[in-house]
């Protein structure tokens, strides 16, 4: 199959947001009838002044009209470290491909996509959180296990 990648503007809110919501409901495992609201309308929120303002690039994979998947990554700023003198970072997420597309290069043609987009602007620091399922994929493109960091909790 032929895949068209698509770099997602303005006119993409709609899917961006469906699909937004669609990889959450999956990494989740929520049921169909949780309420999604609130993060639907914040996700159409961000999207509409990331896209705006070069703080997110986002890609959609169509096979001829239908769509097939996706994938953003966000760009932000931290303060410089030795390690990161720039404080640039990427963060790479809302990877998702429809189940009938799996296990045809999809995932990893976004991810270097995306990849390729921060490093176009300096940016080494990436990261990204990993599913059971899309770890495989992840550790083949390079990325490796973070040691370092925490969380607080809610």
């Amino acid at each position: 199959m032929a895949f068209l990648y698509k770099q997602a503007t303005i006119k993409d809110l709609d899917l961006l947001t469906e699909t937004r919501i669609e990889v959450l409901r999956a990494a989740n495992q929520l049921s169909e009838d949780a309420d999604r609201t609130e993060v639907r309308e914040q996700s159409y929120r961000y999207y509409k002044k990331a896209l705006c303002d070069g703080t997110h690039i986002a890609y959609l994979i169509f096979e001829k009209e239908e769509f097939a998947g996706a994938g953003g990554v966000s760009f932000y700023q931290v303060m410089p470290t030795y390690h990161n003198p720039t404080g640039k970072k990427a963060y790479i997420m809302n990877m998702y491909t429809k189940p009938k597309f799996r296990r045809q290069g999809i995932a990893y043609k976004t991810l270097d996509l995306l990849v390729k987009a921060a490093k176009s602007r300096g940016i080494t620091a990436i990261s990204l959180e990993a599913t059971d399922m899309g770890r495989p994929l992840y550790e083949k493109y390079g990325f490796v296990k973070m040691e370092h960091e925490m969380e607080l909790p809610e």
